[in-house]
């Protein structure tokens, strides 16, 4: 394994900081070649679901390089680091905060560069020649200077395949999970509903959450899962597993509310309002939710019919501080229903397709960590390719 610089493995560098529709006397539009910004890198992968665009004659002017499938994008700055691939040759406009990054075929092979700049030592080379003090960004002559650790071509080629691959099942799983959800709503969106004259507290319960005192460390570090808004912002579907902070016994023992089942539907209801997951088991929450505990034959048609109202919670917010969904409030909305018949057939498709994403969800968290465990090994050479693929079909059984 050598040590070279960016510069002499690339390429190209396609950086198009400043540019915009206006300065090429152009605007955006409803329709045309879409442009990607920093912020839609997501998880891996361009969100193509936010993107805005721009016309083929605007995308002529703007990139007189058009980028090419398996080019890497490099974030530069609000956040540093975040990559993904180009997915295909259709013309595509870079927008600002992006770098393009493409390889000498006969040098480094753009996934294996990809999957260094994830890495430990690849971020850290990034953030030590960043600069910036509110944000933190990356100019292209320093980008150049980066250091790259490179192991033979074929030893590439192997490393980035087989992360690669685990990026792509990702990926599908992510696309099962969006199509789950979308069918689902459009599934309660074609069943005729009927007013009632119940409230949400006549047909569920309805419970608020708490926090522990941060001031007694036994409270802390346990093993039950305790949520917060940005869990529920963070997700990549329906339902909820881990949390990011976890709780003891003594904190839950401690806690003003309680410890609600698996399929409980959990409402944020503070900042933001409306987020919703469905626990995928035993979970507790801070005072930021919202939570529903209703009988298994209503929940899935609860679950899609607080998803689809989030604008009206977001009407019955108050607040000076932040706005926030009360509890009180929430429990006196009216629940709206729909005929006994139109509501088993609901629950007859909508719970597989609930579950199906929520096994998708539960395999794309192992390959996630699985890939973030190997990543470093394979990078540094500690593993083969071969170890590493028994390491990710273990723990793919095991999902």
């Amino acid at each position: 394994m050598r040590t070279t610089t960016l510069e002499e493995v690339l390429e190209e560098i396609i950086d198009h900081r400043g540019r915009t529709p206006k300065k090429l006397g152009a605007d955006f539009t409803n329709a045309g070649v879409p442009v990607i910004s920093a912020k839609l890198i997501r998880q891996g992968a361009i969100d193509f679901e936010n993107v805005r665009f721009v016309s083929h004659e605007t995308w002529e002017k703007w990139m007189p390089l058009p980028l090419q499938e398996g080019d890497v994008i490099l974030t530069s700055e609000a956040p540093l680091g975040k990559t993904a691939f180009v997915p295909s040759n259709d013309p595509l406009v870079l927008g600002q905060r992006l770098f393009a990054l493409r390889g000498k075929a006969d040098v480094i092979d753009n996934a294996y560069l990809r999957y260094w700049l994830d890495s430990e030592v690849g971020q850290a080379q990034l953030a030590g020649r960043a600069s910036g003090t509110t944000v933190l960004g990356i100019r292209q002559a320093l980008l150049r200077k980066v250091e790259i650790d490179l192991p033979p071509l074929k030893a590439q080629r192997s490393v980035g395949k087989f992360l690669k691959a685990l990026d792509d099942k990702i990926t599908t799983n992510s696309r099962i999970i969006n199509l789950s959800g979308a069918l689902v709503e459009a599934l309660y969106s074609q069943v005729a509903k009927k007013p009632t004259a119940q409230s949400f507290d006549e047909i569920a319960e309805v419970f608020g959450g708490s926090t522990p005192s941060t001031k007694n460390d036994a409270f802390w570090d346990g093993d039950i899962n305790w949520a917060t808004p940005t869990d529920i912002t963070a997700l990549d579907g329906p339902w909820i597993g881990d949390t990011s902070r976890k709780i003891t016994e003594a904190g839950l023992a401690s806690m003003s509310s309680s410890l609600h089942p698996e399929n409980s539907i959990l409402l944020t209801s503070r900042a933001t309002i409306g987020a919703i997951a469905l626990a995928s088991g035993p979970i507790a929450t801070n005072q930021g939710f919202i939570v529903v505990e209703a009988p298994d034959e209503l929940t899935p048609w609860l679950f899609a019919q607080m998803k689809a109202r989030k604008r009206e919670f977001e009407a019955w917010a108050n607040g000076a501080t932040f706005m926030e969904l009360s509890r009180g409030n929430f429990k006196k909305l009216p629940f709206i229903g729909c005929s006994d018949d139109y509501l088993q057939a609901f629950n007859e498709a909508a719970w597989p397709l609930l579950k199906r994403a929520q096994a998708a969800q539960k395999e794309n968290q192992v390959l996630a960590r699985t890939r973030d465990e190997l990543l470093p090994l394979l990078m540094s050479g500690r593993i083969t390719v071969g170890e590493a693929e028994n390491v990710a079909g273990t723990a793919a059984s095991e999902s």
